[in-house]
């Protein structure tokens, strides 16, 4: 830790060394599961995607997610019945890229589902959430969003894909010596 009060400050009384960009490095620590967030708006596609999503609750099934404040795309995601979180795969590194992008077809190359109450899925991904909008919590220069899950779906083929130190990875699932499979399936017991 820095003593602040040693520190120079920026504008806005914040220690300099809690600048944007050395919080945006500091935060690149933390690997998270990347998310494509999707509804059918007046019948085209809405999406984006976001790095930050958080299972929140069991009883009642809540989840979240923050966005910027200054997007384009969430004002009108918002608005929508139902949203789609797709839980994108390792097949999905370009994906993340093109949902991320500032202009363009989002969609370009992805295979999607659309729910009947509008939720939007990428296929290929490992989990699939329908979701309405519960609560929106301001946070600074992002909002602190929270679904309340209505339905999903499960894809246990399919393995995620991490966004960490601002690079997308992939898990990797470590080889066990067959009598370590064993004890370990044991111990499970």
């Amino acid at each position: 830790m820095t003593d602040s009060r040693c520190t120079p400050t920026s504008r806005t009384g914040a220690p300099a060394h809690l600048s944007p960009a050395a919080l945006r490095e500091a935060f690149g620590h933390v690997p998270f599961g990347v998310v494509a967030i999707a509804a059918e708006a007046d019948g085209s596609r809405v999406g984006m995607a976001a790095s930050t999503f958080v299972p929140v609750s069991l009883d009642p099934p809540l989840i979240s997610f923050c966005v910027r404040n200054s997007s384009e795309t969430w004002p009108k995601l918002v608005q929508l019945p139902a949203l789609g979180i797709s839980v994108l795969g390792e097949s999905h590194d370009d994906a993340v890229r093109t949902l991320a992008a500032k202009e363009g077809d989002r969609f370009a190359g992805l295979e999607t589902v659309t729910s009947p109450a509008g939720a939007v899925f990428v296929t290929g991904t490992c989990l699939w959430l329908e979701s309405a909008v519960e609560q929106l919590v301001p946070a600074g220069d992002h909002t602190i969003v929270v679904l309340r899950v209505l339905d999903l779906t499960v894809h246990g083929d399919a393995a995620p894909v991490v966004f960490h130190r601002s690079r997308f990875r992939r898990l990797i699932k470590p080889a066990l010596a067959p009598d370590t499979q064993l004890a370990l399936r044991c111990q499970a017991l």
